[in-house]
């Protein structure tokens, strides 16, 4: 029905997010995981949405990138994983790591997420490995893949560790420290930055 929402966000809770567009307020269901993702209130978003249809309810959900709906797509096409299923996949993994996990059958990945047991986990790798094209996602992994800044910098690391340890997600703090890297590069005469530094800046990001 949509293929996507732009507007402003009008609040946001742990599992949603409400879109005005002209005057019309759109009740969008995403991934907890990722809700740090979307812009707050008061600020423009784009939303990529999939329209649920049922006989007792019509539901929106959304996600912050084209890629994240497509593989929600596929997985919502598994017996057995509904879109909420779909949404727990996504928030406790991200769409690369989700598409490693089905190429090399790693059920016991998949299964982390809430609701999906080691059956339906196996049943997504049967039915998607060979809908996921390994040649592009070899080639997304050096550019995409969240934390592999992280792997290469030791004090990207020491910055994302002392961010968990503050009580944020791993997610959330991988994402942080990753976002003021590219800050950081941007910057003019920067040359390799502490930890410190790298931390005072994804400290914006929260």
């Amino acid at each position: 029905m949509y293929a996507y929402l732009k507007g402003m966000v009008a609040w946001k809770t742990a599992d949603r997010i409400v879109v005005e567009v002209s005057g019309v307020g759109y009740n969008v269901y995403v991934s907890p995981g990722r809700i740090y993702e979307f812009p707050e209130c008061g600020e423009e978003v784009k939303v990529y949405t999939y329209t649920s249809v049922r006989e007792d309810a019509i539901n929106l959900y959304g996600f912050i990138t084209l890629d994240e709906l497509e593989l929600f797509k596929l997985l919502i096409s598994v017996s057995g994983i509904g879109p909420k299923g779909g949404l727990a996949m996504l928030s406790v993994m991200s769409a690369d790591d989700i598409r490693y996990a089905i190429m090399t059958g790693d059920a016991k990945l998949l299964a982390k997420a809430p609701g999906v047991g080691k059956k339906t986990a196996e049943r997504v790798i049967i039915d998607l490995k060979d809908k996921i094209n390994a040649q592009d996602f070899e080639a997304s992994i050096t550019e995409s893949v969240p934390g592999m800044a992280l792997k290469e910098d030791p004090k990207a690391r020491d910055a994302a560790d002392a961010l968990i340890a503050l009580g944020y997600s791993a997610r959330e703090a991988e994402h942080a420290v990753e976002q003021a890297l590219k800050e950081l590069g941007a910057q003019s005469g920067e040359d390799a930055a502490h930890s410190d530094q790298i931390l005072k800046l994804a400290l914006k990001y929260f």
